[in-house]
């Protein structure tokens, strides 16, 4: 397992829409009041891409660094190292001003549709504001119109334009969180745990919503959640993420029917099977995850893993290659499951 991470996903076949390279975002934090700050490598050494109308599902526990890693893709939190392109083009270390032309063709929609909408402003006003801000209309009755559109097509009624967001509910908010992440017609959506707040039936209506979306302008996801049915569902390649580093990475039918890394199987034992009667084999791990202000040396996950290797697994962390010569399923352990 000798090939460098940068390079295996540098390697993607065509040109990725959306890649980002050997990328590491550092916080200083402090454990305790008057303490010293303490370095948190909350994403650490990711390498990946996004094809044109592609879903990548990223996965992990709470805390393992996925919003990090997709808010990093977008620049709303820095990278300390690595670089970022999209289409081609490097945007690592423009300036805000360079970067504005650039931000109309990535988005983000965030977890939770009670706070990420203004309550102060009407949902008309909410839209409009990406159009004002990106010089996106002409006249005023275009910008209306714009406005209009975008709500007819979330499936919100165009008169909703006038309505607060305290006049919603869970699930129409979420929607108009959609309709503003697409007013600027973006081609990279980050969608930050886009269902987990709501109700089970109002999820499957958001998911068939982004999917019709997808279809219709498409539109490239990086999908971040932990339910893994939903993952499962929309995702043409899955990243399995654990203490701020990819520890899997594949097509979904790869991950989920023969997954490599025994973190993936613990996840994967854990969701409930379809079939009546039928159960999985279920992966109890050791222990509780380790605090990222104290990772442990070598592989992150080896102090919880039943197949570490003494003097290896607890040394040095390994890299992201390929299961088989040619295959696009990789896996970071020392020692992955057949």
């Amino acid at each position: 397992m000798t090939e460098p991470e940068g390079a295996a996903e540098a390697a993607a076949p065509l040109m990725p829409l959306l890649r980002a390279e050997q990328l590491t975002t550092v916080f200083h934090v402090r454990p305790r009041l008057l303490a010293r700050p303490v370095l948190v490598r909350a994403v650490n050494d990711v390498s990946l891409y996004v094809r044109a109308g592609e879903t990548l599902g990223l996965v992990g526990e709470t805390g393992c660094g996925k919003t990090t890693l997709g808010r990093t893709l977008l620049r709303l939190v820095e990278p300390t190292v690595g670089r970022l392109f999209l289409e081609g083009t490097e945007f690592t270390h423009l300036t805000q001003r360079e970067l504005r032309p650039l931000r109309r063709r990535m988005q983000i929609v965030f977890q939770d549709p009670y706070s990420s909408l203004d309550p102060r402003l009407t949902l008309g006003e909410t839209l409009a504001e990406p159009l004002e801000i990106h010089g996106l209309f002409r006249a005023r009755s275009e910008r209306d119109a714009r406005v209009a559109e975008l709500l007819v097509r979330v499936g919100l009624p165009a008169a909703a334009a006038s309505r607060l967001p305290h006049e919603l509910s869970g699930g129409q908010r979420q929607r108009v969180g959609i309709a503003r992440a697409l007013a600027t017609r973006p081609s990279f959506l980050v969608l930050d745990e886009p269902v987990s707040a709501l109700d089970v039936s109002v999820q499957a209506q958001i998911v068939n919503l982004l999917l019709d979306l997808q279809e219709e302008h498409g539109l490239s996801y990086l999908f971040v959640s932990h339910d893994l049915r939903v993952i499962e569902a929309m995702s043409h390649r899955v990243a399995v993420m654990y203490l701020g580093r990819i520890v899997e990475l594949g097509p979904t039918e790869a991950v989920f029917g023969a997954p490599r890394h025994p973190y993936t199987r613990a996840l994967l034992s854990a969701v409930p099977t379809a079939e009546p009667g039928q159960r999985r084999l279920r992966v109890v791990l050791e222990g509780e995850p380790p605090s990222p202000l104290a990772p442990p040396r070598g592989c992150g996950f080896h102090p919880r893993c039943a197949r570490r290797v003494p003097g290896t697994c607890d040394e040095s962390p390994p890299t992201l290659a390929e299961t088989a010569p040619g295959t696009s399923h990789r896996v970071a352990c020392w020692n992955p499951e057949g």
